[in-house]
This record gives C-alpha cells, sequence and structure tokens, in this order.
C-alpha cells in the first residue's frame, strides 16, 4: 500500500509539473505577442521622442556664436534666469496654470448636460466641436479681426455704454485674451473625451441619486466626479500640455508675442531664439526647463486630483 501511494504521489507530481509546463508553453507566446505588438509604439517614442530630448539637454550644456560646441555648463541657464522675457514667459505659465480648471471645468461640464440629453443635445455637440477642426492660424486671424480696437466686440460694447478694451493691446489682457481664444478652439477635443468617459459611467448610479432627491451640483460632486476621475486627470494632463506648447500659432498671429513681450510663452520664446537669434543651444535650455515645468505640474495635478476625488 505504501508503495502504490508513493507511487501515485510521484505520478500526480509529474502531472501537475507537466501541466504547469504546459501552462508556461501556452502562456509565453501570447506575453511574446503582447511585446511584438507594443514594440513599434515604443521604438517610435524612443527614437522620435526620448533620443531627440536627451539630445536637446546635452545640446542645452554648449555654448552659441563663437563657443559653438564648446561646454559651458550652465551657463545657458543663468542667461535665462537673468532674461526679463524669459521671466515674463515662465509668469504665463503660471497664469495658464491657473486658468486650467476653467479650461477642464468648460467642456466638462457641458459634457454633462449632453450626456443628461438636454434638448438639441446632438446639434450642440457638432457646434463644440467644431472650432477644433479649425486651424490655430484662421482663429487667430478670425479673432484679431473681431477683438480689433476698432472691431465689433468694441463696437458692441459702445452700444451698451461701455468703454472699448484694448483687448490685444494691454499688457495686463493680452494674456488673458490669448488664453479665452485658445480654450474656445480647443475645448472640442476634451469635450469628446469626456463624452468618452461618461460612456463607461454607471447610469445606474446617476439614477438612484436622482431618486433621493440629489440636486445636480450633488450628482456632479458626488457621483460624476468620483466616476470619472481618471478621465479628469487625462484631460487636465492633456490640456496643460495643449496650452503650454499649442498656441504658437494664435501668439504668432495676434500679438507677435507682444506688446512688450507680455504674451510670451517659453515655446515662442525658443522659436526666437531658434529661428531668429539663432541661438539653439539656449533654445535648448529654454526647452529643456519648459519640459521640467510641465513634468512637475503634470505630476503636481494628477496627485491633488486623486486625493481630490479619493482615489487609492
Amino acid at each position: 500500500m505504501t508503495g502504490a501511494r508513493l507511487l501515485v504521489r510521484s505520478e500526480s507530481g509529474r502531472t501537475s509539473s507537466s501541466t504547469s509546463i504546459n501552462r508556461a508553453r501556452r502562456v509565453r507566446p501570447e506575453r511574446l505577442a503582447a511585446y511584438v505588438l507594443v514594440a513599434p509604439s515604443v521604438l517610435v517614442i524612443v527614437g522620435l521622442r526620448l533620443w531627440p530630448l536627451l539630445l536637446g539637454v546635452n545640446f542645452s550644456f554648449t555654448g552659441d556664436g563663437d563657443r559653438d560646441g564648446l561646454a559651458v555648463g550652465l551657463d545657458n541657464y543663468a542667461e535665462l534666469l537673468r532674461d526679463p522675457v524669459f521671466r515674463i514667459a515662465l509668469r504665463n505659465v503660471g497664469l495658464l496654470v491657473l486658468l486650467l480648471p476653467v479650461a477642464v471645468a468648460i467642456p466638462g461640464l457641458l459634457a454633462t448636460f449632453l450626456y443628461l440629453r438636454v434638448p438639441g443635445a446632438r446639434l450642440y455637440r457638432a457646434v463644440y466641436f467644431f472650432p477644433a477642426v479649425l486651424s490655430p492660424v484662421i482663429v487667430g486671424s478670425i479673432f484679431t479681426l473681431l477683438l480689433a480696437y476698432d472691431g465689433p466686440v468694441n463696437a458692441a460694447l459702445k452700444t451698451v455704454g461701455l468703454e472699448p478694451v484694448d483687448w490685444l493691446g494691454d499688457p495686463g489682457v493680452a494674456m488673458f485674451t490669448v488664453a479665452a481664444v485658445h480654450i474656445w478652439a480647443t475645448f472640442g477635443m476634451a469635450l469628446v473625451v469626456f463624452l468618452a468617459g461618461f460612456a463607461t459611467l454607471d447610469s445606474t448610479l446617476i439614477d438612484a441619486a436622482r431618486t433621493d432627491g440629489a440636486a445636480l451640483r450633488q450628482v456632479i460632486w458626488h457621483v460624476i466626479v468620483p466616476g470619472l476621475s481618471r478621465t479628469i486627470q487625462f484631460v487636465f494632463v492633456t490640456t496643460m500640455i495643449g496650452m503650454l506648447t499649442s498656441m504658437f500659432g494664435l501668439l504668432y498671429v495676434m500679438t507677435s508675442g507682444g506688446p512688450g513681450g507680455a504674451t510670451y510663452l517659453p515655446e515662442y520664446y525658443i522659436w526666437i531664439q531658434q529661428g531668429q537669434m539663432n541661438r539653439p543651444a539656449l533654445a535648448s535650455a529654454a526647452s529643456t526647463v519648459l519640459f521640467l515645468v510641465m513634468l512637475v505640474v503634470g505630476l503636481a495635478q494628477i496627485a491633488l486630483l486623486r486625493k481630490a476625488t479619493r482615489e487609492d
């Protein structure tokens, strides 16, 4: 009997080991297929994003002009800190970060109303997305005409007894104007992302909240916001990247960085240094600073949003 038990145990051990080997053989091709499918995207990101980024960081420690190709340490970064125009550009980055919740709240609220099936939802969805298909140059040209000192907007203000505003010539107003135009031109894409997030939201939770007598504000804050926490994080980060790296067309057409450099952003400063001043090393240093600012702000946003939505 003892020998038979040992034989059964040995046979069962062999069977289990062979089964695990067979499972491993079946799993390995699946894992390999996953890596193969992801590899092209990884190679593109590494080859066209990370590697040029590293080259740019390395280039930022070299000189321009007579010192072209020579190592200069942190001289370019010290010059950036001394440059008043670059300090204005960083100040405008802080302004855009403060305006970021507004840029996210607008498409979020509109997507909420569309999800709740307000009358004319399909028409509104098309109208809201329309600005996103326009070129920044076209948008900038249109609003330059509308916001001119003798343009239609100021004419409308005069009809109601208000003083005209120099929307693009007042240093205290111009940056807010360009930021508002950018938000108008790009919120349609964030709206689509929010609508996609609503498709994954459990509608029974909203119905239950309404049944319990919750107001719309309570439904949004206690049901929709926690349910769309990951979508909100994604929209915050992508909107921030768009505001810091995709406003060049508007700035070039509407203000050209003026008045007096009041609407400079790091991306416009980089273009000036690279294209007009022929200082590629200084432009690389400014690009590195912009990348670090975006990285810090993005990570801080994700951390704050996770805490706000109580996501573990």
